[in-house]
């Protein structure tokens, strides 16, 4: 290929590459963003992050090029009220600060503006934002402010960079009070960004343990893959089919675990969060849950045991994995790609992704138990022991995991019900990592009962029965030699080698030599 071709080449695959990793290249970017009316106030979310603060490293809150740009209709409002100067405040507070933003109002209870009733009280300014002077310089909540002069249409912030001296809950609002600015959602735009940076990084503190969580579990599927791989290749003749399944359980766990991981190192290291690595590991989570579950439901219908292959394999669990794929795929891509925050999404949002994923995990868990059920009670009926204890262990792990996850589901409720401001953010990563530990757990269960071993497939295809071992099975379950119907009496006969060295023996039953070193049947 020309060396031209060759640049323009390298050139169209960095631009695709950099439209796919470096897209909303900010820590949290304003642009297109508006106010919405939160009580008698109008206010635009900056971002709410847990922040590591030390002496050693500073940790910062950085204002870049922060603007807001209202409309000409509303610059005129302005004008025939007087040409006043319409002021959007922006205020950093820590949770346990929160009370130091806002007042009391007699007539609607907490307020941000400041009303008439509050202002005659003397404790605010009409029509400014309400908030507790901070004690000395370097006291919280932290303020900004810009204005609107008259016939100006955009009113810029300073950058400034402040200073977090204190781990903690931070979060930052845009506040305005001026009824001019209020006249619809294209009154007033937004641009520039702030950058949030502690002492460990750019990454918020909610997602800073999940660092070194997901470098454990890499190497933990790292492991456990290469136990199986070794198991795999080394009885690989005797592989069965639900064991090639898990094998794609194990590939898509370490994708997930190896992507969130350089996911969120990349993320902590530059600031910019790599959409489509964030993608991926979340489209790698989502497959390898439906997945998962899917592999349990084949174990519990008895795929690999009681039935040696996946054949006839019902289209309702494949369409149902289907579903859970694309269900828990939204709820993925929804709650972490382009997440630069600490901020919870609206509940009304996250409930609507939240649902279907959960009514599905329930199909899951009564299929499950149903056909484990069923598989149990033909495993009985056929008095076949060994496959049956295995099948109780197994019985016992999934019990285990079920109850734990009930378990889980109850603290996680309490926990965020509980926390409305975030300020038990320093744990909440343990959260997904008791997720990841449960599914990992149950996936080793099924590995550590199903490994491939040299009978694999004549223990799949063996039928036991009781009081006898599993090699007399595999014995009976051969087709036999000899055709015709069963007789009490065989009959036989008997011939000599010319020197009377041999003597064979024919009968229905099949062929014998006798010879110097023993009997031998032909």
């Amino acid at each position: 290929m020309p060396l031209p071709s060759m640049r323009l080449v390298r050139l169209v695959v960095a631009l695709l590459w950099c439209a796919l990793l470096c897209a909303d290249a900010s820590v949290h970017d304003y642009t297109g963003e508006w106010f919405a009316g939160v009580g008698n106030a109008f206010v635009l979310h900056g971002g709410s992050e847990g922040v590591y603060a030390s002496a050693a490293a500073g940790a910062f809150i950085r204002f870049e090029k922060v603007a807001f740009r209202r409309t000409q209709e509303s610059a005129a409002e302005a004008e025939q009220d007087g040409n006043r100067t319409a002021t959007v405040t922006a205020v950093i507070f820590e949770a346990g600060d929160r009370d130091a933003v806002g007042g009391t109002d007699v007539s609607s209870g907490r307020a941000l503006c400041c009303r008439p009733d509050m202002a005659k009280m003397g404790t605010c300014t009409e029509g400014a934002l309400v908030y507790r002077a901070p004690n000395g310089t370097g006291g919280w909540p932290k303020v900004l402010a810009a204005s609107f002069l008259p016939g100006v249409l955009e009113a810029a912030f300073p950058d400034e960079t402040v200073t977090v001296a204190r781990t903690g809950m931070y979060t930052l609002l845009f506040v305005h009070c001026d009824a001019s600015l209020a006249g619809g959602a294209g009154q007033v735009s937004a641009e520039g960004k702030t950058i949030w940076k502690n002492n460990r990084g750019y990454l918020p503190g909610r997602m800073a343990p999940l660092v070194p969580f997901y470098g454990l579990m890499s190497l933990a599927f790292a492991a456990l893959a290469a136990y199986w791989f070794a198991q795999y290749a080394r009885f690989w003749r005797e592989v069965v089919p639900l064991q090639s399944y898990a094998t794609l359980v194990i590939a898509l766990g370490m994708v997930e675990s190896a992507t969130w991981y350089f996911d969120l190192a990349e993320f902590n290291e530059s600031g910019v969060r790599p959409r489509g690595a964030t993608f991926w590991a979340a489209t790698a989570g989502a497959a390898r849950g439906a997945v998962s579950r899917v592999l349990v439901l084949l174990v519990a219908m008895g795929h690999g045991v009681v039935r040696p292959t996946l054949s006839g394999l019902s289209s309702r669990v494949a369409g149902l994995g289907a579903a859970f794929f694309a269900a828990a795929e939204a709820l993925e891509v929804g709650e972490n790609v382009g997440t630069v925050s600490d901020h919870s999404p609206s509940s009304a949002k996250r409930m609507f992704l939240v649902l279907p994923v959960a009514a599905l995990n329930t199909v899951f868990v009564y299929w499950i138990f149903s056909s484990m059920s069923k598989t149990l009670n033909k495993l009985k009926a056929k008095r076949m022991t060994v496959k049956l204890e295995m099948y109780r262990k197994f019985t016992n792990a999934l019990i285990i995991a079920v109850a734990v996850s009930l378990g889980w589901i109850t603290f996680e409720i309490h926990f965020k019900s509980t926390d409305g401001y975030s300020e038990r953010w320093r744990a909440a990563w343990v959260i997904p990592a008791v997720w990841q530990l449960i599914s990992f757990s149950l996936l080793c269960a099924i590995c550590h009962l199903w490994a491939p071993s040299h009978s694999s497939t004549r223990y799949a295809y063996s039928d036991e029965e009781e009081g006898e071992d599993v090699d007399r099975d595999l014995e009976d379950t051969r087709p036999l030699i000899r055709p015709g119907p069963l007789s009490y009496v065989d009959t036989w006969a008997i011939s000599v080698s010319h020197d009377a060295t041999t003597v064979i023996l024919r009968t229905d039953s099949g062929v014998y030599a006798k010879a110097g070193d023993g009997d031998k049947r032909v």
